[in-house]
């Protein structure tokens, strides 16, 4: 489908005018591709080498690195003290550049795949995705951040609540970090952090150059979908350049693993990306940014066309960094960021609806409006100081944050805006955090203290609380093979703040069944008490000679107390709170319960050598709520249990690289729509000239139907997409 007559984001407006040039840029990408993989090229130059780090990431040991630097090597752009995942002491995850081309992701899903926790929900509007890590998700439990700009739009509905809007080809690397460990990264984070980071100037230009620009075409099978990139980067001197990037997608609705047509999925998306890198001096640098997106998609209800969506969003980040000569006690970091996401929906057809005030049946005419604006600020600030104090070394950092999220929606009244509650809500908080290291001893001691308000034109709650977390790690063995061993321990706590719409909601239910939403100004802030025990292990030159292993695997158990879940209350039951009357036989609320208990087991590691690589990753988790009577029920955001291999081989001196990957998931518990599948993708990269790139992938390949499981909770069971091909070119200039 398409969105054909709707104004995009310029400098190009996706009309149809544009479509038939787009297709024929990528169709002519493509067969220049075919013709270079037909007739390899006599004097091509080695492609870049894969595992080219950036200068200023560095791995852990002081010899020169393995031929195969692994992705546990590559230094966290998340990390507040300069380290690589393989030596955090944390369930932390990398996704690299390399990583996201082989994957030739159109949704965030793709990006992620394989981390272990972590699963990314997207119902038939595939540009909108909410992540899960660890069974937690929505209202702020994940903190979803972009280029320091945290993503806080949320719309109520029956399928995803807080998602948020990024283009893939947008991204040059992802960082995970699971569990309230990450709460110096902002209030709220009690299931982890999941940082984008998008592409610089200096990642996109070669040595000596001062100038690229490169065209990207791609066609899959599934959907019939064209993806074009332009990208454009310029050096002005050596403290100063400057990257664009626009991307265009047109897909339509794709085809579930049985060959039937999923209604709804189809959409066109605008998005582009514009970044400036100044360096004032040696020892400081300023990064300006922005990433925005013009999404069109259509709503269904029964296959039926129902709602014309209009989606835009915009992100301006400025983030500044100034050291000392040492880094050592001066490592200044300052992040302000603005993100507004404005949502129009446009209903097709009449809808018979239920008025939200009164109850009463009302039409809901074609042409209805419901506008949803929400505009969050945010301030980061932190130092890190290092010093030694007796033999002891110290990473002291401190520092403190800020979130403010404005909520305006509106429109015709009985509309779906009703439902997302018009307010305000701030969030700040300040910890300080001292890592000790001494020998084979690491010792991690954090404090943090957050508050909260949100407030309406009627109501006002607010809060605070301290929240601790420490962190013992021992490398107790001295021999070549056991060196790298490392096991730790962690307690943490974090502290969520209730959302707006978990508060404030309000009106009757508008289709189906009439029943109120009740509001409940009296939430209790959810607190997460989360404890692991891990182990690190690195190994080089295992088999041969530049060869590289890398381990990590743990164990977390969950606690959060006042765990807020929406409920159905009974009508019937003078206890419930539910307001009897007639037709009311339900209400529905969101409330406190005693706890929800969450325990998991996630192990990520992968062999790299010079032939190729070999990848395993696997994630477990069972979780379940307890009412404040005792009553225990199997927790619906609980994911699919993941087992995850990858291959890969490496042939021509680098340029191509083979490979596939399989993925079993393993149903949830309680979920009535879930069952096991296994999944197989292929890939293959070729760098045939230096200018030249050729990209083939196959997903799910053996044409599984499937579902995700936190789908469940939707009207309709949603499968996802069955075989997909993928061909895509690249054309690079530079000088």
């Amino acid at each position: 489908m398409g969105l054909a007559n709707r104004e995009r984001l310029d400098p190009a407006n996706a009309d149809p005018a544009h479509r038939p040039m787009a297709k024929a840029i990528a169709a002519l990408l493509a067969g220049a591709a075919a013709i270079a993989l037909l007739t390899p090229p006599a004097s091509a130059q080695q492609a870049t080498d894969q595992q080219q780090t950036d200068p200023s990431e560095k791995t852990e040991d002081t010899k020169p690195a393995p031929a195969g630097v692994t992705l546990l090597d590559k230094i966290l752009v998340i990390s507040r003290t300069g380290e690589t995942a393989i030596e955090s002491l944390a369930s932390a995850s990398h996704v690299d550049q390399e990583q996201l081309d082989r994957r030739m992701a159109t949704t965030p899903n793709e990006m992620l795949l394989g981390v272990p926790g972590v699963t990314v929900q997207a119902d038939a509007r595939r540009v909108s995705s909410s992540i899960n890590i660890r069974g937690l998700q929505d209202f702020g439990r994940v903190a979803v951040i972009v280029d320091g700009a945290r993503q806080n739009f949320q719309r109520s509905d029956h399928g995803t609540q807080s998602t948020f809007y990024v283009d893939p080809e947008l991204i040059k690397s992802v960082d995970v970090i699971r569990g309230p460990v990450a709460n110096t990264y902002g209030s709220g984070a009690i299931g982890g952090v999941v940082f984008f980071d998008t592409k610089d100037a200096e990642d996109f230009l070669k040595p000596g150059e001062t100038w690229g620009a490169s065209v990207t075409g791609r066609y899959e099978s599934n959907g019939k979908g064209w993806t074009t990139s332009t990208s454009g980067a310029y050096k002005f001197n050596d403290n100063w350049d400057v990257l664009g990037n626009i991307v265009y997608r047109d897909y339509d609705d794709y085809k579930n693993g049985s060959g039937d047509t999923v209604a709804g999925t189809g959409f066109d998306v605008l998005s582009g990306l514009l970044k400036t890198t100044i360096r004032p001096s040696e020892n400081s640098q300023l990064k300006l940014g922005w990433v925005g997106s013009s999404d069109g998609w259509t709503e269904t209800s029964g296959s039926v066309p129902a709602n014309d969506v209009d989606l835009k969003s915009n992100t301006f980040t400025a983030r500044y960094n100034i050291t000392d000569d040492a880094k050592s006690w001066l490592d200044l970091h300052i992040n302000a960021s603005y993100n507004k996401t404005n949502l129009d929906l446009t209903t097709l057809v009449p809808q018979n609806r239920f008025d939200p005030v009164t109850g009463l049946p009302v039409v809901l005419p074609a042409g209805s409006t419901s506008t949803f604006d929400v505009g969050t600020t945010g301030i980061d600030m932190w130092n890190t100081s290092r010093f030694e104090t007796a033999g002891i070394a110290h990473e002291l950092t401190y520092g403190g944050d800020w979130v403010g999220d404005d909520v305006e929606t509106g429109g015709t009244s009985g509309g779906d805006s009703f439902y997302t509650p018009s307010g305000k809500r701030n969030v700040s908080g300040a910890y300080v955090q001292d890592r000790l290291s001494w020998d084979w001893l690491e010792v991690i001691t954090g404090l943090r203290y957050d508050n909260y308000s949100l407030k309406d034109s009627d109501n006002e709650t607010s809060g605070d609380r301290l929240s601790p977390r420490i962190t013992v790690g021992v490398t107790p063995f001295e021999s070549a093979s056991l060196a790298g061993l490392q096991f730790y321990g962690t307690y943490a706590e974090g502290y969520r703040s209730p959302s707006l719409t978990e508060t404030l909601i309000s009106g009757n239910h508008p289709a189906g069944v009439t029943f109120p939403f009740l509001p409940n100004p009296n939430l209790r802030p959810e607190t997460g008490k989360t404890t692991e025990f891990g182990v690190n292990y690195k190994l080089n030159d295992i088999i041969e000679a530049g060869d590289a292993f890398r381990l990590k695997a743990a164990y977390f158990h969950n606690d959060v107390d006042d765990y807020i879940e929406g409920v159905t209350l009974s009508a019937f039951d003078p206890t419930s709170g539910c307001p009897f009357g007639p037709g009311i036989p339900i209400c529905f609320q969101y409330q406190n319960f005693a706890q929800a208990k969450i325990n998991g087991f996630e192990l990520e590691s992968v062999y790299d050598a010079a032939w190729g690589y070999a990848g395993l990753s696997a994630s477990i988790i069972n979780g379940h709520t307890i009412s404040y009577e005792g009553e225990r029920a199997d927790l619906a955001t609980i994911p699919s249990s993941q087992v995850t291999g990858q291959l890969g081989f490496r042939f021509l001196e680098d340029k191509l690289t083979v490979g596939g990957e399989v993925q079993y998931n393993g149903k949830p518990k309680g979920n009535p729509v879930a069952k096991d599948y296994t999944l197989v993708n292929a890939f293959a990269s070729y760098q045939a000239t230096d200018n030249l790139k050729v990209d083939f992938r196959a997903d799910n390949l053996f044409d599984v139907k499937y579902t995700n499981p936190l789908n469940g909770g939707t009207t309709a069971v949603i499968y996802e997409p069955g075989i997909t091909l993928k061909l895509a070119a690249t054309m690079r200039f530079g000088g």
